[in-house]
């Protein structure tokens, strides 16, 4: 089938909207029929090179939703016609990761950087060249062709356009809070970066019961964003929160420190940890360019008070498990999807909303399809 799609030549460069070919879903594919796409930092982190594919050109977007149209052999987890939700972390089910339920570390996600269908090849073709996919899903298009591995079906009443936040920035927001730091009632929550990720680490937080949800933001458009999640105290830096934190907690500073910038550095790991007390965790879900970078950390504060640094890949969620239990929170009004959404936009517009997140002028950017 012809469609159309927004499409990676040259890093550094903007998205470029390009005809595309799309192949028939083979052995365990589906063809998927996208009602939403959102406009996640890590197609930037594309987009600029931080998180480099193995070849361009590349299509866009990971966060998406919508209908199965057809299904390739083999496929037994969903059938033409239902309501999806793209996992960007696809889940086998039969790996070690899978089995002692770390989904998050399934062994398929190795393919996420090369952007191939698991048999190494390609369904889709821009230019009469082979396309990759970001995180093997290129939701920048109004179809596309994916392995059953990345699909989990959710209920038929759950709106696709809010589902699809689902596929990442929600879920990974939520488990950083929940899952990574293990936020307990009555805690005290640093949130490091208000955007997608960060207003759900937010809600995380205070759905697990935190007591103060200090958010941390340079821009006041996210601060005020954040305290419409639960945020209880809006600072603009690190160093101007530590002496407020400080007081409210006689000393103890925060439980835990949840990083959730556009872009984590060394500075910011510093930080984080400089803002949690004994025992305090720091969990870091916001990805960095691929190179090592130095970094100037407290070690002796590290080891003498049992500060911990854990990494968040997709907030240590289940995709399988967690994806349909944060839309049944949705639906019972626990869980905030419909506020995330700032703006939406065509997908000619995928640059102007780029541009628009830069600027801080949105939380979650949407680009809808229907």
């Amino acid at each position: 089938m012809q469609t159309q799609a927004a499409v990676l030549w040259e890093y550094g460069r903007d998205w470029e909207i390009d005809e595309l070919t799309l192949d028939d879903p083979r052995e365990g594919e589906v063809l998927v029929r996208l009602a939403a796409s959102g406009l996640c930092h890590s197609d930037e982190h594309l987009r600029i090179g931080d998180l480099p594919m193995e070849a361009l050109p590349t299509i866009g977007g990971h966060e998406g939703a919508g209908v199965v149209e057809a299904v390739g052999p083999g496929v037994r987890g969903v059938a033409e016609g239902d309501h999806i939700v793209l996992s960007f972390v696809p889940s086998c089910g039969r790996c070690h990761w899978c089995a002692i339920g770390r989904e998050n570390l399934c062994d398929k996600g190795i393919g996420i950087q090369v952007g191939l269908q698991q048999d190494g090849t390609s369904r889709h073709h821009v230019r009469g060249q082979d396309a990759r996919l970001m995180c093997m899903l290129g939701t920048f298009s109004t179809h596309t062709v994916v392995h059953e591995d990345s699909v989990v079906k959710i209920d038929p009443d759950i709106p696709l356009d809010k589902a699809a936040l689902v596929g990442c920035g929600v879920t990974t927001g939520f488990g950083t809070a929940v899952y990574g730091a293990e936020v307990q009632p009555g805690d005290t929550v640093a949130v490091l970066g208000i955007g997608g990720v960060g207003a759900n680490a937010v809600q995380g937080a205070r759905i697990a019961g935190a007591s103060r949800i200090i958010a941390i933001d340079p821009s006041p458009f996210n601060r005020e964003q954040a305290g419409k999640f639960g945020a209880t105290h809006m600072f603009a830096s690190a160093e101007e929160a530590l002496e407020p934190i400080a007081d409210m907690t006689a000393g103890m500073l925060a439980e835990s420190a949840l990083v959730t910038v556009d872009v984590t550095t060394g500075k910011i790991l510093a930080d984080a940890i400089s803002l949690v007390g004994k025992g305090g965790k720091v969990a870091v879900t916001a990805l960095a360019p691929m190179e090592p970078q130095d970094m100037a950390m407290p070690i002796f504060e590290v080891i003498a008070w049992e500060k911990r640094i854990i990494g968040c890949l997709f907030g240590h969620a289940n995709p399988r498990s967690d994806i349909p239990k944060l839309l049944s929170m949705y639906r019972d009004g626990k869980v905030m999807l419909d506020e995330l959404v700032t703006r939406t936009y065509t997908l000619e517009q995928v640059n102007d909303g780029y541009e628009d997140m830069r600027t801080h002028r949105n939380i979650r950017g949407l680009i809808l399809y229907e």
